[in-house]
């Protein structure tokens, strides 16, 4: 997007949500010059191929021709489901609280990519259906979970703004922690059909386009999961124009956290790495609001859920990795960071021909 765009864009943004942190466009001298400086590296001009793509966008978002990303924050945000009654995942409500205290207790998966990394895993809980507080957890709960979609919203307005404010909130912390660099995770059960369904209605596609196996389910329950999804849709009406109206009605607290992590990330230029479907989901609801926003976010990997795909079509967006995964917590972002720490390394401690003594191409 041309800074001009993006510049409009954000303004229109602000006019339209103006608790929004706001956004400038990224710093395209930056990544100008980070362009030509890749060409004096001892190397062909291009043969680090996407890593050099990634270097650039490291400078436009920071401003700096030497970016930083050596100190990551990892936060997962945690929330429940009221559509979890209908049956449409493959493991009970509680397992929300579980996993917490399992992202607590160091023995989930984010949490080895996480020390593989160097950072610390902030569990925020704006939304678990359970007794409060959760031990070792941020508390930042909104309410204990969403409404069923079936039946009514999913959240009122206010709860959802709380929770992006919550997810910003997070991001804050990092920054002042130190962190230069963002993975951004979450953790609740019915939450691919949450997302299926703003996916769904942000798009304009059918539930059973978009619909996955999710944490595991069968074909019938496949089936089961997009017609609850079709009928949420007729009975909640969402205006696919209108971004914020889809998250309130068919979405998820720890969905609406993950966006305003997104859109607090790109306040402080700090790069924040997409993770899998949900992820996306919550980045695309984000952009949508704020569209200067998707300069700043690097996308990780692609998921096994089908509508993972959709949603980066949506986006415009290349993820670095395809692990064929679909977990969730950050994992796959959290796979996908070393890569942003290489092209960083290679800006910082490559040699340039003049300095290795190297001839360079041949007129």
């Amino acid at each position: 997007m041309p800074p001009s765009a993006s510049s409009a864009a954000a303004s229109d943004s602000l006019a339209a949500y103006p608790w929004l942190p706001d956004i400038g466009p990224v710093d395209a001298a930056a990544a100008e010059r980070t362009r030509a400086y890749l060409d004096t590296l001892t190397k062909p001009p291009g043969s680090l191929g996407r890593l050099e793509a990634l270097a650039i966008q490291l400078s436009a978002i920071t401003g700096s021709a030497r970016p930083r990303v050596d100190s990551p924050a990892v936060v997962v945000f945690a929330a429940d489901h009221g559509v979890a009654a209908e049956g449409v995942s493959a493991f009970p409500q509680e397992v929300t609280a579980q996993m917490v205290a399992n992202f607590v207790q160091q023995g989930a998966a984010i949490n080895v990519f996480a020390r593989q990394l160097g950072a610390r895993v902030d569990v925020v809980d704006v939304g678990v259906a359970s007794p409060r507080p959760l031990p070792g957890a941020t508390d930042a709960r909104v309410r204990s979970g969403t409404a069923n979609m079936l039946h009514h919203d999913a959240m009122p307005l206010d709860d959802a703004r709380q929770a992006m404010q919550a997810g910003m909130a997070a991001v804050e912390r990092a920054v002042q922690a130190g962190a230069n660099g963002l993975i951004v995770g979450d953790m609740g059960i019915a939450n691919t059909t949450a997302s299926s369904a703003m996916l769904a209605a942000l798009l304009g596609v059918p539930a059973a386009q978009v619909v996955g196996a999710g944490t595991g389910i069968d074909s019938t329950q496949q089936a089961h999961k997009a017609a609850v999804i079709e009928r949420a849709l007729a009975n909640r009406q969402a205006n696919p124009d209108d971004p914020l109206e889809v998250l309130c009605k068919l979405g998820g607290l720890e969905i609406a956290a993950m966006a305003g992590a997104y859109l607090a990330a790109a306040a402080h230029r700090v790069p924040a790495v997409v993770d899998g479907f949900i992820a996306t989901v919550a980045a695309l609801t984000a952009c949508r609001m704020a569209p200067a926003l998707c300069d700043y976010l690097v996308f990780g990997h692609r998921s096994a859920e089908p509508g993972h795909v959709l949603a980066l079509e949506a986006l415009a967006a290349q993820p670095l990795l395809a692990l064929e995964m679909r977990l969730g917590e950050g994992s796959g972002a959290a796979l996908a960071y070393p890569l942003l720490q290489a092209a960083a390394a290679m800006l910082s401690d490559m040699a340039t021909f003049s300095q290795a003594r190297v001839s360079g191409k041949a007129p």
